[in-house]
């Protein structure tokens, strides 16, 4: 079964959608995860600010954070592997998401 684990800089929800300047690949984010938890890929996120010993305790994401801080944030592990980190995927990464759930890219006509 594939995993999608995100961690989040800090944030003051969840989803990072509230406040005075949302960036705009977060809410598209939030949509692909909630798509790829459908399929059966287990999707897990935390942020920062709201669940800080989650970074302390996976190797992975601690071990980036001490080496390049926390602009290295958001990291994507991929079932365990780095996948992208210091920003959200743009629309082509989250087509490949997708595909790699076995899902059609987004807009595709079925």
């Amino acid at each position: 079964m594939k995993s999608l684990v995100t961690y989040d800089p800090p944030m003051c929800c969840s989803t990072g959608i509230c406040g005075p300047s949302v960036d705009p690949l977060l809410p598209q984010y939030a949509a692909l995860l909630a798509e790829l938890a459908r399929q059966g890929v287990v999707v897990d996120r935390f942020n920062l600010g709201q669940q800080p010993m989650a970074f302390v305790q996976n190797a992975t994401v601690k071990s980036l954070l001490e080496g390049e801080g926390v602009e290295v944030l958001p990291v994507l592990l991929l079932d365990g592997a780095v996948h992208l980190k210091g920003r959200y995927p743009d629309a082509a990464e989250r087509d490949a998401l997708r595909a790699m759930a076995g899902l059609a890219p987004a807009g595709a006509v079925a």
